[in-house]
């Protein structure tokens, strides 16, 4: 049984997604699991993630990886925009 899940992040600006996309192009381009495969898009300034997977398991795995480097990405830009004053 395949599982699906769809998640929508909104960034302050579209320069902000940019960032974010550029960042996750190394990871959409090969899979790190055979078990899953995400698509990841800008729409906006919305970050639009579609996960599918095999199971659960692997569904779960995904989701949390994407998410996490999404939050750290974002993170940085944030403590880099208050080093500048922004």
């Amino acid at each position: 049984m395949r599982s699906r899940i769809v998640v929508r992040l909104n960034f302050p600006s579209e320069e902000r997604l940019k960032i974010v996309l550029s960042a996750l192009e190394p990871e959409t381009g090969t899979p790190p699991s055979p078990r899953s495969r995400v698509e990841v898009e800008g729409r906006g300034s919305d970050l639009v993630l579609s996960f599918e997977a095999t199971d659960t398991v692997a569904l779960r795995a995904a989701v949390n990886s994407y998410l996490r480097w999404v939050g750290l990405v974002n993170d940085m830009c944030s403590a880099l925009d208050s080093l500048r004053g922004a």
